[in-house]
């Protein structure tokens, strides 16, 4: 669970910046296959998806960029934050909810484009999709290997809910900036980890993850120093304002929020008018047990809260036994806790897991150490099953 890091370059500053740029082209080089492979199986889906669609008098481009969340992206992107509607139970539903980067994004590919906002929203997310994969596939390569990278971006790719990464929402951008920044961390190119993770808790509230994780990472990294009596590293004060830069995003839009509502925490108000907030998952598990005619016993909603969080648990311990670095598992971790533990929707926890792609690296390792046979009937199978269920899903109650 180490964390690499480098004594800084005593090259002028454009060979350094010809060095990064030579580096970027061999990683993008070395991921092709992946990359071929994660189109693959997407381009796959939207076929499934527009041929579901059409069967039923459903437009597949209206599913994608127009719906649910979708549209709240529009919308701030259009009217900013001072649009609300009302719910007709009262509630008051506000744009501030969502976070800023892809609206952003929307309107600015929007103003030097032909791009209406919506498809504005696909086009962002289409290219962070592809971003994500690729990054996805430098951060197991440089932990397990290249194989292992091509696995892990197929099981990504194939997801059930993987249809989400090819919609106007914000998973696909938040997934390419966690994955890099993690990958930065990884590295020990800690200033560019935080500037990423700046950007990140931009674009969602769980940005707060890919915080935690540098966080972690460099605490662990300066402890392992001083017990070891070794110096701090040279990179210690880049480690620094990495670390200091990582929680503004998401801090300063939260903090934004506040001072528009009056309150300090006025975010949490705004979240609530949606019905979401976090309760360590006892709704999801009332919501599970509802199923059950013991619906009303308080021992079953414990019982499925324990069984749930140890089902969530048991990928990350996997993940430990394989030697993953800690920046992974913590990573992965406060997105499955912020998850699983939250109040709101719960049809939408599949989508809220899906950049919690550490989750899949044990399965990932595991398949790239088999027979190609196997490794190629199991991604053959799993691209299937998720293509017919992402169309399904869609065309359905949807990721809400």
């Amino acid at each position: 669970m180490s964390i690499t890091s480098s004594r800084p370059s005593l090259r002028a500053p454009g060979d350094l910046a010809a060095a990064r740029l030579a580096a970027l082209r061999n990683s993008f080089r070395a991921a092709g296959p992946s990359l071929a492979l994660y189109l693959a199986i997407r381009s796959l889906g939207l076929v499934v998806l527009a041929l579901w669609s059409a069967s039923t008098g459903k437009s597949a481009h209206v599913l994608l960029s127009r719906r649910w969340d979708s549209l709240w992206y529009t919308r701030v992107a259009e009217h900013g934050y001072d649009f609300t509607l009302q719910a007709p139970d009262g509630r008051s539903l506000s744009g501030m909810a969502f976070f800023p980067l892809l609206p952003w994004l929307e309107e600015g590919l929007s103003a030097v484009s032909p791009l209406g906002l919506p498809d504005a929203g696909l086009v962002v997310s289409a290219l962070a999709s592809v971003a994500a994969a690729w990054g996805i596939h430098a951060v197991a390569s440089h932990v397990h290997g290249p194989r292992a990278g091509l696995v892990l971006v197929g099981l990504w790719a194939a997801l059930p809910v993987g249809i989400v990464q090819s919609m106007a929402y914000s998973e696909s951008l938040f997934a390419a900036l966690a994955v890099w920044s993690l990958h930065a961390v990884l590295t020990g190119r800690w200033i560019t980890a935080g500037l990423l993770s700046v950007l990140a808790g931009l674009t969602r509230p769980v940005g707060l993850a890919v915080c935690a994780a540098l966080l972690v990472a460099a605490l662990l990294v300066t402890v392992d120093s001083l017990r070891s009596r070794r110096r701090l590293p040279d990179s210690v004060a880049a480690m620094a304002v990495g670390c200091a830069i990582a929680p503004l995003g998401a801090a300063g839009f939260v903090l934004w929020v506040g001072q528009r509502q009056g309150r300090l925490l006025g975010y949490l108000d705004v979240q609530a008018g949606w019905g979401n907030g976090f309760d360590g998952g006892v709704a999801f598990a009332r919501f599970l047990s509802s199923f059950s005619r013991f619906s009303h016993a308080g021992v079953v909603t414990a019982v499925v809260v324990v069984l749930l969080f140890l089902l969530a648990a048991w990928p990350h311990w996997i993940g430990v036994r394989q030697g993953q670095p800690v920046a992974l598992v913590v990573y992965s971790a406060v997105v499955t806790l912020l998850a699983l533990g939250a109040s709101g929707y719960f049809g939408s926890k599949p989508r809220l897991l899906m950049p919690a792609f550490p989750l899949l690296l044990p399965l990932a390792v595991v398949l790239a150490r088999s027979r190609p046979a196997y490794l190629w009937a199991t991604l053959t199978a799993l691209t299937a099953v998720g293509a017919v269920y992402g169309a399904f899903w869609l065309n359905g109650s949807g990721p809400l």
